[in-house]
């Protein structure tokens, strides 16, 4: 690492000699803006507005817009007669509890290392903290400005993180928080047994950047000259309409799975879910769907053995009458009287 920054830590009549490096950095893939068609950089000409000319950096002042077309230039000299009283020293102002910084404050982290024989009261600072479980809050100038900061300990390192000044943090105007909204207790204790089921010891190393390393993929594979292949995405069904209550329980039963915990079942295998009632449903639709052919097949045999019923009667009457009229015939002839000979 390269110190970026070198200066002292003003500790009541303490100055411990430090140098600044920076503590995180950026992972982020970096590109060039090209032209398509061959591949050349595109580059930008600093030039003036008024005159047209391109301005090289040593002709580059800061100028303030006060307005109307005005502009108050200031140069190099302008700032450093300002009165910056901590221009090389990180001045401690007090000693807090680490809770008390709201940590919307952070800004950037610095590590602090020892320079020379500042070594001992290096350390004697880092335990101090270390033994009154509180963080510094200090003043520094860095990059001609001055910031508030607090000096606290991480593996052993003193650590310089920058903060916001108290009216730089914005102040939310949303319409919802004049609204009287109310809670309902048992929503509130599911919510917080769904809190209680995905609660966990926090160790950053088990996250990743699944998009920078996707997009590396991508880079890697035309360096290589070889197809990307992308995983298939899994379309998700979707969600029922389903009230807050519910959701929180199907919440809490899915995250219990996810721990290989099973979900509580009592009666008869437990008060119907979310997810559960929209499989019920898509079932109950289903099988609504398959019968309604059925019936109407059904219904129109049905509606064709009514109508044939009369005929099926009519035809068997005829045939019965007609069975019937040999023998009529038989009879009458044995009834009437013989012609004597």
């Amino acid at each position: 690492m390269r110190a970026i920054w070198k200066g002292a830590v003003s500790f009541g009549l303490v100055s411990i000699g430090v140098r600044l490096y920076s503590a995180t950095e950026e992972k982020d893939i970096r590109f060039h803006q090209v032209h398509r068609e061959d591949g050349g950089r595109i580059r930008y000409k600093r030039t003036c507005s008024v005159c047209g000319e391109e301005v090289t950096y040593d002709d580059i002042a800061k100028g303030y817009d006060i307005g109307g077309g005005e502009m108050v230039i200031l140069t190099d000299e302008d700032f450093a007669d300002l009165p910056l009283t901590s221009s090389r020293a990180i001045d401690v102002l007090e000693f807090v509890p680490a809770e008390q910084v709201d940590p919307i404050l952070y800004n950037k982290a610095y590590f602090l290392e020892p320079e020379g024989a500042a070594t001992k009261p290096y350390v004697l600072l880092r335990d101090a903290l270390i033994d009154s479980e509180r963080v510094a809050i200090v003043k520094v100038a860095l990059r001609q400005r001055e910031q508030l900061a607090t000096l606290r300990v991480r593996e052993g390192v003193l650590l310089l993180n920058t903060m916001l000044w108290p009216d730089e943090i914005r102040t939310p105007d949303f319409g919802f928080l004049d609204e009287d909204l109310k809670v309902r207790p048992p929503e509130l204790a599911m919510a917080s047994s769904l809190i209680d089921s995905m609660t966990g010891e926090f160790e950053p190393d088990v996250f990743t950047d699944d998009y920078r390393a996707a997009l590396q993929e991508v880079i890697d594979a035309k360096v290589e000259g070889r197809e990307v292949v992308q995983p298939e995405e899994v379309e998700e069904a979707p969600a029922a309409a389903v009230d807050l209550m519910a959701a929180l329980k199907a919440s809490v039963e899915r995250a219990k799975a996810a721990r290989g915990e099973r979900p509580a079942r009592g009666g008869g295998g437990g008060e119907p879910t979310p997810i559960s009632s929209a499989r019920s449903a898509q079932k109950a639709a289903e099988k609504k769907a398959a019968k309604a052919p059925a019936k109407k097949t059904t219904a129109k045999k049905t509606a064709e053995k009514k109508a044939a019923e009369p005929a099926k009667k009519t035809a068997a009457k005829k045939t019965a009458a007609k069975k019937a009229e040999p023998a009529k015939k038989t009879a009458a002839r044995k009834a009437a009287p013989r012609k004597s000979a």
